[in-house]
């Protein structure tokens, strides 16, 4: 009985090292997603860019809902200058039907994304770690399009009420890149709901 319990104990200490989970200084993971736009979007496609801000977010929870603009506003002000955002929707559609493709494509024409929004088909959010929605990812381009993670976590510190925001996570992320400078901090506590996996 006892090996059968430490037999059990080390596959369930295990199982969170099936996926890896990124960490600030990492290399960032490549992927191919289809796009509201029917269009494939890869990592490698950004490699002219100073850097990219994934963000994993979806159409129904609340706090994706409440963060849409601010996204939108990130992507305005940050793409011109090299760090465009690419939104990336994990949800599993079994469990959560209003993210379905046909449902992303009139969430993202209603709020005019300026940005590619991907199905999350490959499971990209278990190689990158993203436990909610929303879940940032800013990544640093190295040069030759070799991305590596500069910061994780909430796009500010307070994800229901944008007035009452005193920091902004990301953008400060991104000023600290701009700058050759590592951020500070480089990863948060994401807030938002879990994603919806089988």
């Amino acid at each position: 009985m006892k090996y059968i319990i430490t037999f059990l104990a080390i596959i369930l200490t295990s199982g969170s090292l099936v996926f890896s989970q990124l960490s600030p200084g990492d290399k960032a993971v490549d992927f191919n997603l289809k796009g509201v736009d029917d269009k494939y979007v890869s990592l490698s496609d950004y490699k002219e860019a100073k850097g990219v801000v994934v963000i994993f977010t979806c159409n129904p929870c609340p706090f994706s809902k409440a963060y849409e603009q601010r996204i939108i506003k990130l992507h305005n002000r940050f793409a011109p200058a090299g760090y465009p955002v690419v939104a990336i929707n994990p949800n599993d559609v079994e469990k959560s039907p209003d993210d379905t493709m046909e449902k992303m494509k009139k969430r993202a024409k209603e709020k005019n994304f300026p940005f590619p929004y991907l199905k999350d088909e490959s499971e990209i959010f278990k190689a990158y770690g993203a436990t909610r929605t929303p879940h940032v990812f800013l990544l640093g381009n190295e040069g030759n399009g070799k991305f590596t993670v500069a910061f994780i976590g909430a796009l500010d510190n307070n994800a229901m009420d944008p007035k009452a925001v005193s920091e902004k996570y990301a953008e400060s992320a991104i000023f600290a890149l701009e700058k050759g400078e590592q951020p500070d901090p480089d990863q948060v506590k994401a807030i938002g709901c879990t994603i919806k996996t089988k």
